[in-house]
């Protein structure tokens, strides 16, 4: 197996390999032109095809935007991310169609050795320093809302239709409809349908 085949298995694999290196150095770049376009600029759908691999563009990203890879990230239609997306998608990111993304959303499937005698760099084989990493995929079901400043790790769900509190730490997967909050994120309760707008007159 390639060293891309290993990483996208989940398996240990080299980051220093030729390959992933120049797809992160291409990817980079283009982000970099993203970054510095207004919204209205008709060069980022363009821009934001050649990152991801895709022929179409039907979701919404404002910038900044930071990826690994960008091309081991699926978006969905009608998705809406606000600021400042960060996604390490070293396995594979899958967010659904129509999720709200606040702003500051870290998505991390990186997980490196408890140890440091397993995670510490060393020079490899072709004389370039390495370490030995491998990575867990991420998945945001369709219809979440993602709060501002939060956190996924690597091998996290987040079932469909819920809602993740700002600030929270998701270190494991979450069940559909629920509301979930908090460091470690835990769930406070099932969404239902006395959550639903007509419920709440109040509000308008």
């Amino acid at each position: 197996m390639t060293n891309k085949e290993l990483m996208l298995a989940e398996k240990i694999y080299d980051p220093s390999d030729v390959e992933l290196s120049e797809i992160r150095l291409e990817t980079h770049r283009l982000m970099q032109q993203y970054n510095n376009t207004l919204e209205n600029d008709p060069i980022r759908p363009e821009l934001l095809k050649k990152i991801f691999k895709i022929d179409k563009v039907d979701f919404y990203i404002q910038g900044p935007i930071t990826f690994d890879y960008g091309c081991f990230t699926s978006i969905g239609t009608n998705t809406f991310i606000n600021y400042n997306l960060t996604v390490l998608d070293c396995a594979p990111v899958k967010i659904g169609k129509d999720v709200f993304m606040g702003p500051n959303i870290s998505i991390y499937t990186p997980v490196h050795p408890l140890r440091y005698q397993d995670r510490n760099c060393f020079i490899n084989e072709r004389g370039v320093k390495s370490d030995k990493e491998y990575a867990k995929a991420i998945t945001i079901e369709d219809n979440c809302w993602i709060a501002g400043n939060v956190v996924i790790c690597g091998g996290v769900t987040i079932g469909e239709g819920s809602v993740i509190g700002a600030g929270s730490v998701v270190t494991r997967s979450i069940p559909p409809h629920s509301l979930a909050v908090g460091n470690p994120c835990k769930v406070i309760r099932k969404i239902t349908e006395d959550d639903s707008l007509e419920n709440h007159p109040e509000l308008f």
